[in-house]
């Protein structure tokens, strides 16, 4: 059976949740063989078999926690020349768009970026996306080389399937460009204690109409009440309400989510991008003519601040 490379996401040996999901769509077009990177790669090894991956790959030197991005491509690339794979899968994230977009030019193959599906094809891989603030649903593969594709978070379930997960060591030669951009430092995100914002199942925004930082505080009681992460607006980013890191749309992250809820967000194409392939969409506007309400699955035209501590209320009463 033919053999599908995934990059996999990991801190230190912690397999992150996206990678595990890329191996579910992995299984659907060939055999999962994973590519572990950097400090803790042999210890994602048991984790990655549960999931499906029948052999794993794996590299450590100092040029992957030391460099940006291009030794990562390097070694990629060592795996896609050993093995010759009918597709090559990476999270959708900004680091793993870039790697995916470098192994592309180096193979002489095709990307497809933000695949929220995928299936088998009889001329390959055959991904589908979002495209147009959801307004149309697209169908693509690469007619030439191995398709490299990165997949948004949370577009697959998460499935256990045991496979051998046998680890192998795989030879990387860095490239000259490899040692270009030297890391100088890291700083800690600070913990919120709630998911991270691409890979959470709920998350919760809030807008404009949240009209100032002291009032995220309405949308972090309703977050912390469902388990969620919590979004802003570029406008409420902009105004300095609430951090960039946390920023939904074109400019900021793309999240699809099981439940997206946004309170007092007017529905801007910018920020649409972000969220439009969400599988259930709340909103909650005072404006009835807010373009956001052309997108949701439920809308409540209402005020926020009467609105959401009603509904955070309710979710602990449900819950308690």
């Amino acid at each position: 059976m033919a053999e599908v490379l995934v990059f996999v996401d990991h801190v230190d040996g912690a397999v992150r949740k996206p990678t595990l999901e890329l191996l579910t769509l992995a299984r659907r077009v060939g055999e999962p063989v994973a590519v572990a990177l950097g400090r803790g790669a042999a210890d994602t090894a048991g984790v990655l078999a549960e999931h499906g991956a029948v052999r794993v790959l794996t590299a450590d030197a100092p040029e992957f926690a030391e460099y940006l991005v291009v030794p990562k491509v390097d070694a990629l690339q060592a795996a896609h020349a050993a093995l010759s794979p009918v597709a090559v899968l990476v999270p959708s994230s900004a680091e793993g768009k870039e790697i995916a977009a470098r192994l592309a030019v180096r193979i002489g193959s095709g990307v497809i970026t933000d695949a929220v599906d995928l299936e088998a094809g009889g001329q390959g891989p055959v991904a589908t996306q979002s495209a147009f603030a959801a307004s149309f649903t697209t169908r693509s593969r690469v007619s030439r080389g191995t398709p490299v594709i990165t997949v948004k978070p949370n577009s697959a379930p998460v499935e256990a399937a045991a496979a051998a997960g046998a680890v192998e060591t795989l030879a990387v030669s860095f490239s000259a460009q490899a040692t270009g951009t030297r890391v100088l430092s890291r700083t800690p995100r600070e913990s919120t204690g709630r998911p991270e914002l691409t890979e959470a199942a709920i998350v919760v925004s809030g807008g404009r109409g949240v009209n100032g930082a002291e009032n995220f505080a309405v949308i972090e009681a309703l977050a912390d009440s469902l388990g969620a992460a919590v979004g802003a607006s570029r406008a409420a980013v902009d105004a300095g309400w609430y951090p960039h890191s946390s920023q939904v749309g074109q400019t900021g992250k793309s999240v699809s989510p099981q439940l997206y809820i946004a309170s007092g967000i007017s529905g801007a194409i910018q920020h649409r991008a972000g969220m439009q392939t969400s599988k259930t969409i709340v909103a909650i506007n005072k404006d009835a003519e807010a373009p956001i309400f052309d997108l949701v699955d439920y809308g409540v035209v209402g005020d926020l601040f009467q609105v959401v501590p009603q509904l955070t209320d309710e979710v602990k009463s449900r819950k308690g």
